[in-house]
């Protein structure tokens, strides 16, 4: 079969139709490609933001827990005495009082200054140390276990033992037997002094 001119100018308007419907449909697949990638842009931007969203909410939740935590750990260092100017007259009168109870031969103690441990700026709260340097006349060595011990449990303060020395006295006609050379830090929690960061 063969197209003639007359066949063609029957199916002209058919072909222009054709040629037209193939261009829209070519239009609106380009469009729908662009509207796939901006909806696909779209949800990426979505979910990074929920992502970030979700990131911050987990920081806020881990900073909650902190801050419960080191507000509990405060509550139980303000209740055992920690907190606060040190007690130099308490803790006399704890060494005083703990000699008499364990009956202990003899006692002699010099505190030093109290210095600062850290120096972080900003900072609400700062650990202080003063040291302490006491020997103590013993009539054996579980004297000693028991004084430390003790002074750690009721001290208003965290006692840290840095070092003991014992030594046995060479006079047999003494009670004490024994005589400790002991060196200790008390550590307390007291407001920072200086400026503070806003």
């Amino acid at each position: 079969m063969k197209f003639t001119q007359r066949d063609l100018q029957k199916l002209r308007w058919h072909l222009l139709f054709a040629v037209l419907l193939l261009g829209l449909a070519l239009v609106l697949g380009l469009w729908s490609q662009q509207r796939l990638l901006q909806a696909r842009s779209e949800y990426a931007a979505a979910k990074n933001q929920g992502q970030q969203i979700d990131q911050r909410l987990r920081q806020v939740r881990t900073e909650e827990q902190e801050i419960k935590a080191r507000t509990t750990l405060f509550q139980q260092l303000e209740k055992s005495g920690m907190t606060g100017e040190e007690r130099r007259l308490e803790w006399i009168e704890l060494l005083q009082e703990l000699q008499a109870q364990l009956q202990l031969p003899g006692m002699s103690y010099e505190f030093g200054p109290q210095l600062a441990l850290d120096k972080v700026a900003g900072a609400a709260y700062a650990y202080h140390s003063s040291h302490l340097h006491i020997q103590l006349r013993l009539v054996h060595e579980e004297d000693l276990l028991n004084f430390t011990q003790q002074l750690q449990q009721r001290a208003k303060a965290m006692v840290l033992l840095r070092s003991c020395r014992v030594n046995r006295k060479p006079d047999p006609a003494s009670l004490a037997q024994l005589s400790a050379d002991c060196d200790m830090d008390w550590v307390t929690l007291r407001r920072a002094s200086g400026p503070k960061s806003p």
